[in-house]
């Protein structure tokens, strides 16, 4: 199998001021044509430290990524290091800064472009990706059998140059294996028990197979990655182990195919034609967000409500004052009138709600940080359901307590 090593330059990664969400796509571009990644690595505008993990990784693997340090500022230094490393020197490209001139003057702004001539300077052994999202060209070098891409930071101008140049070319140029994923997502039983009833299995599993636990919130994806030289027969050997799986864990298996849990309800609202709704409070409408993330959301999903203050609960749902007098904002009752109402304003066939305290400080009944209520309906029936997360931070919380919701609803949908 082949190999890779993605290596992150800058300061401003290492600060957490930027998040790196590059090496994700381009692992996962790697992977899906056989490539497997080895190491990602972050390190700072430095030239020396380029230098000594370009010689690192030169010596892992047999593809090498560096994302970022390619702007037009004194600051971006990758260029300089790449031309140490590989002992070459820099070069003034007229294609380069014909593209670079076209590019500004369709975005009128022509008069930046002595600004930015820098770009056009390349190491003279480079072939050249032009970047038609971006300023800063991808240069491709090789040594010793090892291809080398060095891409700008922004990650919109990334994704195009991997999808549509570097993975078309890496695939003309390497003899690349099959590497076939299934996720198969488990609920309701914790990941030590798991572990523990599926061991035989799992050691029984051919070499080329291999297995990780993923726990995301109370789910656990079990991930399976199959690697040879004809995806058919992976796919058929991947089939066969999980329906070995389903005759140890069937009850607690949700899906295996999709990974995300809202991909996996849009499939089943799709399968089963049912609209859904939502009414919000604690969770600020990061339940709908996930709903409404997966492409033909339109299909079932008719709409949402965050009604945070506990006056547009009354006004908008109709929930009854003297419940909220009664037992609090915060409780199974006043989640329940929720998504009653929920469902009478949308018209859905399941209304799901959630009222709790996101924290940091209480709610204004006094009920403790971490504490939440959501109702789930499905026609008429309905399930009510309380959680305490006191651990988590205000936005983990919400994130938790939606993907938790809609764990739930893929359940009970599953059992119906």
């Amino acid at each position: 199998m082949k190999t890779a090593v993605l290596i992150t330059i800058g300061d401003e990664i290492l600060s957490g001021n930027t998040v790196d969400t590059n090496s994700n796509f381009i692992a996962t571009q790697l992977k899906e044509i056989g490539i497997k990644v080895l190491s990602i690595f972050t390190i700072p505008d430095e030239e020396s430290t380029i230098v000594s993990t370009l010689a690192m990784a030169f010596e892992m693997a047999d593809v090498v990524f560096t994302t970022g340090g390619l702007g037009p500022t004194k600051d971006d230094i990758t260029k300089k290091a790449y031309a140490d490393f590989f002992e070459d020197e820099m070069i003034f490209s007229d294609e380069i800064y014909e593209h670079l001139r076209a590019y500004l003057e369709k975005r009128k702004r022509l008069w930046i472009l002595e600004h930015n001539k820098d770009q056009a300077m390349v190491l003279s052994k480079a072939k050249i990706f032009l970047n038609y999202f971006g300023t800063a060209p991808c240069m491709i070098l090789e040594k010793n059998g090892t291809y080398c891409f060095s891409l700008p930071g922004v990650p919109y101008e990334v994704k195009p140059l991997v999808k549509d140049q570097i993975i078309p070319f890496l695939k003309e140029k390497l003899s690349l294996d099959h590497i076939v994923t299934r996720i198969v997502s488990v609920v309701d039983i914790p990941e030590s028990i798991l572990s523990e009833t599926i061991e035989e299995w799992e050691l029984a599993l051919p070499k080329h197979i291999s297995l990780s636990y993923l726990p995301v919130g109370t789910r656990v994806k079990l991930r399976l990655t199959a690697s040879g030289s004809s995806q058919e027969l992976l796919n058929t050997e991947l089939e066969n182990e999980i329906t070995k799986l389903f005759l140890l864990i069937g009850e607690n298996i949700i899906a295996t195919q999709e990974d995300k849990i809202e991909k996996i309800l849009g499939e089943l609202l799709t399968e089963k034609k049912l609209t859904i709704s939502v009414a919000e409070s604690c969770t600020g409408g990061e339940l709908a967000h996930l709903i409404t993330s997966v492409s033909g959301s339109s299909n079932y999903f008719l709409g949402s409500v965050v009604t945070y203050a506990t006056q547009k609960k009354i006004d908008l749902l109709n929930v009854n004052p003297k419940t909220v007098e009664e037992f609090t904002v915060v409780s199974e009752q006043v989640a329940s009138e929720m998504a009653i109402g929920c469902q009478n304003l949308f018209k859905t066939d399941i209304s799901v709600s959630t009222t709790g305290v996101a924290g940091p400080g209480k709610g204004e009944d006094g009920k403790d940080v971490g504490t939440v209520f959501y109702t789930i309906r499905i026609g008429n029936q309905e399930t009510t359901s309380k959680l305490f997360l006191p651990h988590l931070e205000r936005l983990d919380f919400m994130n938790f307590v939606s993907q938790k919701v809609i764990q739930d609803i893929v359940s009970l949908l599953i059992k119906k």
